[in-house]
């Protein structure tokens, strides 16, 4: 509405200049001198009416991108005095005024929120100019991860530490990297990644480091802890029956040397001790070896294989041991084209372990089945599933049945789904169970 105003205000004193310039040709032509003057006079008054009003107009707008210009949005326009339109505009300036300092307002008060978050975290982030290697930001946590001071540029690390320099900020970590770093005369293993970016023509360079020392050494604590828990628990059980029975064995042999006439000693009562020692000790034997095996498979065989013929090679090996037992056993693949990069050996392994204990889960069910499926998975990574329909893993003890030696069953080593897990992790893969009491479990494969 105040557009139209003014336009319509600029035309009317167009209008009359154009009448004025008219009318004072016309006394010009007749020549009336009196008449010549007065409408001089109306056209500088007309032609300076016009400069003013529109002068006003641009000055108003000329003060308000100035301030844009200088991003003074704190300025303040009046709007209670000058002309009608004028003061329109300066309402209209006064708006966006108080949206920009509004939204600038967020935006910091946004800002601050994520900078507190980054200096909270433990993680150590940097952003640099790429070409002058000035500091863009970065966190407390990235410096004390690399013990160095406060910096505004890169190139300082570069003069102190040339070569913590080029493994930091020269090297690229496209995808995150396990390294290790020379930091107060010490050695840390940080994970390290960093990735580029542009702001208008600049480029950036963001890194983000973590110190994984601590991790590492917290959760290879808890796994020793867990370990030597059930190691003291298994040797205790075998030493323990050991010494007592040596004791009795030695006590009684002492009594027939110092008194053979009032104790005999029974060959037979000798011989079967020194048999149980043996055994017990044999059996202490096989764990140790067993612990042994644990740490053998470090090496993969990697070849291309065919799902299909895996399942047949293993159908193969357990048939009989299944029969016997009368279980129904299902392979099934959801593609004969299906394959993977696996070291055959090792999986067959795996796979012979959950069979076994599924079999040995399910084979006191009235219709005892075990279904193994292998299928690709909506994200592309393959699963093979084995299914049984027993007895379910107790909640209690879920989170241990991977932990070495850890087992509920009374012949049983614990070392099964153990070393089924390492050699998925040496796969790059992983080893979920899903498990109802009463109802089954399914042991998931996924590479």
């Amino acid at each position: 509405m105040n557009y139209k105003g003014y336009i319509l205000k600029l035309f009317l004193r167009i209008l009359l200049l154009v009448v004025a310039i008219f009318s004072f040709a016309y006394v010009l032509f007749l020549k009336k001198t009196v008449f010549e003057v007065l409408f001089g006079f109306i056209i500088l008054y007309l032609l300076f009416d016009l400069y003013a009003f529109v002068k006003r107009r641009f000055a108003a707008i000329g003060d308000f991108f100035e301030a844009v210009k200088y991003r003074d949005f704190s300025r303040w326009f009046p709007e209670d005095r000058g002309p009608k339109d004028i003061r329109f505009l300066y309402t209209g300036f006064n708006e966006i005024n108080r949206t920009i300092k509004e939204i600038n307002s967020k935006n910091e008060a946004q800002y601050v929120y994520l900078q507190k978050i980054l200096e909270m975290v433990d993680i150590g982030i940097i952003a640099f100019n790429i070409e002058t290697g000035n500091v863009l930001w970065s966190n407390d946590s990235f410096r004390e991860t690399l013990d160095v001071p406060a910096f505004k540029n890169i190139r300082f690390v570069e003069s102190r530490q040339p070569e913590l320099y080029n493994t930091i900020f020269e090297t690229y970590h496209r995808e995150p990297n396990s390294i290790t770093i020379a930091v107060q005369n010490e050695k840390i293993k940080i994970l390290i990644s960093d990735t580029v970016f542009q702001v208008d023509n600049d480029a950036f360079k963001l890194i983000v480091v973590q110190n994984i020392d601590d991790t590492l050494n917290k959760n290879e604590s808890e796994a020793w802890k867990k370990l030597l828990s059930v190691m003291t628990h298994e040797i205790m059980n075998s030493i323990a029956p050991i010494s007592s029975l040596a004791d009795t064995l030695q006590r009684n042999l002492q009594l027939t040397l110092e008194k053979p006439d009032d104790y005999k000693l029974e060959l037979e009562d000798l011989n079967s001790g020194i048999k149980t020692i043996k055994n017990r000790s044999e059996g202490l034997l096989k764990f140790a070896k067993t612990y042994r095996s644990l740490s053998k498979v470090t090496h993969l065989n990697l070849q291309r294989v065919k799902i299909v013929e895996l399942f047949d090679s293993i159908q193969l090996l357990m048939e009989p041991s299944i029969k016997s037992k009368n279980i129904e056993v299902e392979f099934n693949v959801s593609s004969k084209k299906l394959e993977l990069d696996i070291d055959a050996h090792l999986i067959e392994q795996v796979m012979i372990n959950l069979i076994l204990n599924a079999i040995d889960a399910c084979k006191e069910q009235p219709n005892p089945s075990i279904k193994i499926i292998a299928e690709k998975m909506p994200n592309r990574d393959v699963a093979i599933k084995v299914y049984d329909n027993g007895s379910g893993i107790p909640q209690d003890i879920m989170e241990n049945i991977f932990v070495p030696f850890f087992t509920s069953k009374s012949t049983g080593s614990g070392i099964g789904l153990s070393l089924c897990k390492q050699i998925m992790l040496l796969h790059k893969g992983k080893i979920l169970v899903n498990s109802k009491e009463g109802e089954g479990s399914v042991f998931s494969l996924v590479f």
